[in-house]
């Protein structure tokens, strides 16, 4: 977290550099070249980032009929989205058979009979809850099928005659073990082998998300895709990246358009001691762009002095409290910068109590916009205001 001077204005913003995303899909190439991205559209959807993706050919992970729209709206054609969602509204799975989305998850016999009759036709992945201990945000309580389930859940979609075409999991967010990985994947091949008992022929493999910057190194230390699932198996890879694209590609402004001091207890050691505490209120908080975010102090070691301080959303909530940090002195008129801020940011973002969501302005380098055949006009740059360096 920054601090900086911008006169002027005060309404919170974006800054998204789309050369980042470029520049992230080409070590996802390197790094990973059989596994096909399909991009988590919930993570960030901003029109902008989905054109960037779709000129480079990568999928779109849905979750929704809403997000399907959207997707298609720009030209993606349904065989490069996955409705990758475990329980799903019927009329979403209706919708979904009547614009061609074929492939879709599942994890449970309740969800194989609302697909038998909402999209018979739809191309399944059975989603597998899978060890995710290791990572900050877990999933497998929520979604997924216990192994000791998996056999009759295979049959049920056998006699309902409904066509399951691969595996799917999610290691959950943020991991930090490629053993996670490891594991998952050998359980993946434990119900192709199942399946194949039954009478499916599986050939598509499903990694999830939750890649952070480094989540990439994750599955390659793991090996574990090149022992159970080889380049010779027939198996196609793919992967549901969000926030490994656009976390760090955008930088979030917040202006302090208010400020008090306040007498702050602290417990010297005789049990007594005073000193001041600075209470900031900045222009978006837990109703907007802080929705579902955690946050960390600036680790990096500061020559001046600094103070006990409390980060205040904007609106009237008593709890709407981004963080309490010790820092340097700001005045009002000052704006904190938030790096590293496009994940689960702009989606969740309200205007609640009437205060403005961020507004979002993006930045290319001309080679990358020739490269990714954008129209000269910034028309092609919905949801944002696009501006070249």
């Amino acid at each position: 977290m920054e601090t900086s001077r911008i006169e002027g204005s005060e309404v919170p913003f974006y800054v998204g550099n789309l050369d980042s995303v470029f520049e992230k899909h080409q070590k996802w190439q390197t790094l990973l070249p059989r596994v096909t991205p399909f991009y988590a559209v919930k993570c960030n959807n901003n029109l902008a980032v989905l054109r960037t993706l779709s000129a480079l050919g990568t999928g779109f992970d849905c979750a929704s009929k809403r997000e399907i729209e959207m997707v298609m709206s720009i030209g993606v054609t349904p065989d490069k989205i996955i409705y990758a969602h475990a329980t799903k509204p019927q009329t979403h799975i209706r919708y979904a058979c009547a614009q061609g989305v074929d492939m879709m998850t599942f994890d449970n016999e309740e969800e194989l009979l609302k697909i038998t009759r909402g999209h018979p036709n739809a191309k399944l992945l059975l989603r597998i809850a899978v060890d995710d201990s290791k990572s900050q945000v877990k999933l497998s309580t929520k979604f997924g099928a216990t192994l000791g389930t998996v056999g009759s859940l295979l049959k049920r979609a056998h006699e309902l005659d409904l066509d399951v075409k691969g595996v799917s999991f999610h290691v959950g967010s943020l991991c930090t073990d490629s053993v996670a990985y490891r594991w998952a994947i050998e359980e993946a091949h434990h119900v192709f082998e199942q399946a194949r008992l039954i009478g499916f022929h599986l050939d598509l493999l499903d990694i999830g998300g939750g890649f952070s910057g480094h989540g990439l190194e994750m599955v390659l230390n793991s090996k574990a895709l090149d022992e159970f699932f080889p380049a010779d198996s027939g198996v196609r890879v793919i992967a549901e990246p969000g926030r490994y694209f656009v976390d760090s590609a955008f930088t979030l402004a917040l202006n302090v358009f208010a400020r008090k001091k306040v007498w702050n207890m602290l417990m010297s050691a005789d049990g007594n001691g005073l000193d001041t505490m600075i209470m900031y209120y900045v222009t978006s908080g837990l109703h907007g762009a802080f929705g579902d975010i955690k946050l960390y102090p600036d680790k990096k070691h500061l020559f001046c002095p600094r103070y006990q301080s409390v980060i205040w959303g904007p609106t009237c909530d008593g709890a709407d409290r981004i963080m309490d940090v010790w820092m340097p002195e700001l005045n009002i008129g000052d704006w904190i910068l938030v790096d590293n801020f496009g994940a689960y940011t702009i989606p969740l973002s309200t205007d609640f109590n009437g205060f403005e969501k961020p507004t979002i302005y993006l930045v290319v380098t001309p080679q990358i916009w020739k490269m990714l055949n954008f129209k000269s006009s910034c028309a092609s740059l919905e949801q944002g205001k696009a501006f070249l360096w």
